[in-house]
């Protein structure tokens, strides 16, 4: 069974940081990209970082860029988000994705809140 486990939200003040964390499980981990999808209240949910097999190429929303990384550790299975720089703007539940072109898996979600 796979399992895509989210962990690391919170409540955080605009201008701080949060990490987020994906633990994969049941899955050939390395064989899957990897992406971070948010949710806002009222909004569609959006991709917002993804990153490649072997990690050498990811690819973020415009909102984002310069402010959250996206990185990998296929040993560890584990994907994460670290998000510098947080605005109001951010506040969504973020989601775990993995896909192959042929599976496609989510976590439960994880909330953020930025606010003050």
């Amino acid at each position: 069974q796979v399992q895509l486990v989210e962990s690391g939200g919170g409540l955080v003040q605009p201008g701080g940081s949060l990490r987020l964390s994906c633990a994969g499980s049941g899955l050939t981990f390395s064989s899957y990209i990897m992406s971070w999808y948010r949710q806002a209240p009222g909004k569609e949910r959006e991709m917002v970082a993804t990153i490649t097999r072997s990690g050498g190429s990811r690819t973020y929303v415009d909102s984002v860029k310069g402010r959250f990384t996206i990185s990998r550790d296929n040993a560890k299975k584990t994907v994460h988000l670290q998000m510098n720089s947080l605005k109001p703007e951010d506040t969504a539940v973020y989601y775990c994705n993995s896909r192959n072109g042929v599976r496609d898996f989510w976590g439960q979600g994880t909330q953020v809140t930025v606010s003050s």
